[in-house]
């Protein structure tokens, strides 16, 4: 999954709030079934909203092992359409459309035993239409793209670079 663009960053913008820990019901449309559409079905569908992906990353969530998310206490999900300007421009990404999701914090590597006076949790963003392009051009599932990306992002908050993660999915590969 190279496309899957992430980083760190100091301050967030605006956006829908997801707290971690709520577990609300997975995301489906009417008429599909693994990767098969009702024939008669397909012509109702739409790209999945805000909200769709709100309830895709808090399932994905918790299908991740109890004790991983235990770690995660206090880790924010936002969802929101694209990344803003700042972020493009700070990752050197072509468009943002280049950017699937974001780590933005300190991780836990790097704090200390208590968060400092004023300091913003960590938050994962996920950004729809460039995790929706990159669905539209690849061969996988939108849950197991949506998956990926939180587990990446959420890799940061472990204090986990972009380089450290390229090699631990190489070498469960």
């Amino acid at each position: 999954m190279s496309a899957v663009s992430g980083g760190c960053r100091d301050n967030a913008g605006g956006g829908a709030l997801v707290p971690l820990a709520c577990a609300l019901p997975a995301w489906s449309y009417a008429g599909m079934s693994e990767n098969k559409i009702d024939a008669a079905g397909w012509t109702r569908l739409s790209a999945p909203s805000l909200a769709d992906f709100e309830n895709m990353a808090e399932a994905a969530f918790a299908r991740l092992p109890e004790a991983f998310r235990n770690l995660c206490e206090g880790v924010i999900i936002r969802i929101e359409d694209f990344p803003d300007d700042d972020v493009v421009e700070e990752l050197e990404a072509e468009s943002e459309f280049d950017i699937l999701g974001l780590f933005v914090g300190r991780g836990l590597a790097h704090r200390g035993a208590a968060a400092a006076t004023g300091e913003m949790p960590n938050m994962v963003f996920l950004y729809r239409r460039p995790i929706l392009d990159y669905w539209a051009e690849h061969e996988e599932t939108l849950g197991h793209i949506v998956t990926h990306v939180i587990v990446h992002e959420i890799g940061h908050h472990f204090g986990l670079s972009d380089e450290d993660m390229e090699r631990i999915e190489q070498a469960a590969e």
